[in-house]
């Protein structure tokens, strides 16, 4: 009797066994499994991943292989790793930027702007189209931070071309201005920047938009929840009591704005003494306790790290002049996490 011939259906029904941990389902219901080619004993095909910064496309990977090698008549599994980004937006005007995230607090000084620059890096290192817009009209930071101090220049229909630095496309006020120009702006004249920089720049495609939030629950934040739909925000805090009561109001902003809060980011958590012991200079699990607080997740501290402060100042972010430092270890892994909860998000809204 000769063996059972090796079928399209047979790796499909294997495949339909594997789950994505985070979204719960099957890879094939999710429809992430796409050119399955059988050549003799060997399988070939591709999981397109929600996102390319998925933080455990090794273990849904391996999980795959693994289910096709158990098919009868598999001797070999080959697994190409892609990934198509969920369009979570709902406008239809702006629905070339499928998700848009929001990094806030409720104060200055924190590293907003840090943790803004650092996590569109390292989406972009992933292979993600990813955004930057400065939306801090009054302290525009990220142009130093990004090492950019012009526009792209301008398309035929004059809409502003973005610039752009490791990957990212940047826009912010600061480009618009002298740098040591004081903007006294009121509400209407914020409302309209915040609209121009989203209607007037030719952003193209993007899978994500981060968007640095200037501090308090003001203008600004009205005027792009108004002018965007967002998928969700962060909130940065520093670990000491003061900072915690400010990002409590910025997280209890997103929730009146029904934005979805993705957790609460801890920088500057510790110093790292060459001992190896760590100092707590500002205190000691504040953004922990704000999270198990208000119910939202923690999704990372940050350590004191002078390579981050420099990267800042000198326009190269800490990921990209020290990726292995354990402040760019941390940046990883909240932009992976974000990336992940805006999947979450927008599965969950189909």
């Amino acid at each position: 009797m000769s063996p059972q011939k090796l079928t399209n259906n047979a790796v499909l029904e294997a495949l339909g066994e594997v789950l994505d941990p985070e979204l719960g389902k099957d890879l094939v219901t999710l429809g992430m499994i796409d050119n399955v080619k059988i050549k003799g004993t060997e399988v070939y095909f591709t999981i397109n991943l929600t996102t390319p910064a998925c933080p455990l496309k090794d273990q849904i990977k391996q999980n795959a292989e693994e289910a096709v090698r158990a098919v009868a008549g598999v001797s070999a599994v080959h697994v190409e790793l892609g990934a198509k980004v969920p369009v979570g937006q709902k406008k239809a005007e702006h629905i070339s930027i499928r998700n848009s995230v929001a990094i806030a607090s409720g104060k200055g000084g924190v590293g907003k702007s840090t943790v803004s620059a650092n996590i569109a890096v390292v989406l972009a290192q992933s292979g993600a189209k990813v955004g930057l817009l400065d939306a801090d009209i009054y302290g525009p930071n990220i142009p130093t931070m990004m090492g950019v101090n012009s526009i792209g220049g301008a398309t035929e229909n004059q809409k502003i071309l973005p610039s752009e630095a490791y990957g990212v496309k940047i826009m912010s006020i600061g480009f618009l201005v002298k740098p040591e120009q004081a903007i006294i702006w009121r509400g209407p004249l914020l409302h309209s920047a915040i609209e121009q920089f989203v209607n007037d720049v030719e952003w193209g495609e993007l899978d994500y938009l981060i968007i640095d939030l200037p501090p308090g629950t003001g203008d600004v934040q009205l005027s792009l929840n108004q002018t965007l739909d967002l998928q969700g925000g962060v909130i940065v805090t520093l670990p000491q009591a003061v900072s915690i009561d400010d990002a409590r109001r910025g997280l209890n902003m997103f929730q009146k704005l029904e934005v979805p809060v993705f957790g609460v980011v801890e920088n500057m958590s510790y110093l790292e003494l060459p001992n190896g012991e760590k100092m707590d200079i500002f205190g000691s699990g504040g953004g922990e306790a704000l999270a198990a607080e208000t119910g939202v997740p923690f999704i990372g501290g940050i350590p004191i790290d002078p390579d981050v402060r420099i990267g800042g100042d000198s326009g190269v972010p800490v990921v990209i002049s020290h990726p292995d430092a354990p402040a760019s270890k941390a940046f990883r892994a909240i932009a992976e996490d974000i990336a992940a909860k805006i999947s979450v998000e927008a599965y969950r809204e189909k």
